[in-house]
């Protein structure tokens, strides 16, 4: 059928970006620099899977300026460390069902998520977004300025451990509505721990790449990512703290709604 012209997902979608179904985020996001693995992370969905351009054609909705911002983002080596677009409008869709005011984002990369966010919050609302890495930013920051949302964001470059204990520190826990967790694996045990502090009740934290390419299915010893998300997923599994879904978009995300 005819296209969308603001809104249609061009076939440049299933190659080379992270809109096949890839969200590979290394430690370079927020913690230690890691080097490329030698494969891409398998997506749940093939990615020249016919289903997933079916998922694409008739459900996605990206604003103009984010899919500027995915293009732009997908000539970068490091693209596939880039949120799937599907996945990105879901958290848009939460942050607006709860009436989100005040985001935390762990892991920026060149921004499309923080933009993402920054869209549908309201004018007083807040994304405070955490990298240690100012290159991949300045990338999206003149798309923010574009898209006039560049007031919402307050982008953090330091190590994110240490923004997470300065607003626990300023007395801002319970304050926050959402947080989204996409950065170095071996400390996502702590972002979730903060992140949970700092959460409201009925707050949602979305912590992302917890299926991992499917290595969580055998962990090996030596491999310290994949051991930490394995072990965050077993924790969540039996957490009182929060209820869960563990979605299979993207390299899978869990949702977690603290109670």
């Amino acid at each position: 059928g005819p296209e969308m012209p603001l809104f249609s997902v061009p076939k440049e979608v299933a190659v080379g970006t992270a809109m096949l179904g890839v969200a590979f985020a290394t430690g370079m996001l927020a913690g230690k620099r890691r080097h490329p693995p030698l494969h891409p992370p398998a997506s749940i969905i093939g990615k020249s899977s016919p289903l997933w351009q079916y998922i694409l054609d008739h459900s996605l909705r990206e604003h103009p300026i984010l899919k500027k911002l995915r293009l732009l983002t997908a000539h970068h080596p490091w693209s596939k460390m880039m949120v799937t677009c599907d996945q990105a409008q879901l958290m848009a869709n939460l942050v607006k069902l709860i009436k989100a005011k005040k985001v935390i984002e762990i892991g920026v990369f060149t921004g499309y998520n923080t933009l993402n966010m920054a869209l549908v919050l309201p004018d007083n609302g807040r994304v405070i977004a955490c990298d240690i890495n100012e290159e991949y930013v300045k990338i999206g920051k003149p798309l923010w300025k574009e898209a006039g949302v560049e007031h919402k964001i307050d982008l953090r470059i330091k190590p994110a451990i240490q923004t997470l204990d300065e607003l626990l520190a300023s007395g801002e826990a319970e304050t926050f509505d959402f947080a989204f967790i996409d950065a170095d694996k071996e400390s996502c045990n702590e972002y979730y721990e903060k992140c949970l502090r700092l959460i409201k009740k009925g707050g949602i934290i979305a912590i992302d790449n917890v299926l991992w390419s499917g290595r969580v299915l055998k962990p090996r010893k030596d491999d310290l990512a994949t051991q930490s998300i394995h072990h965050l997923n077993e924790k969540l599994l039996r957490d009182a703290r929060v209820n869960i879904s563990m979605l299979p978009m993207g390299d899978g995300v869990t949702l977690a709604f603290k109670l």
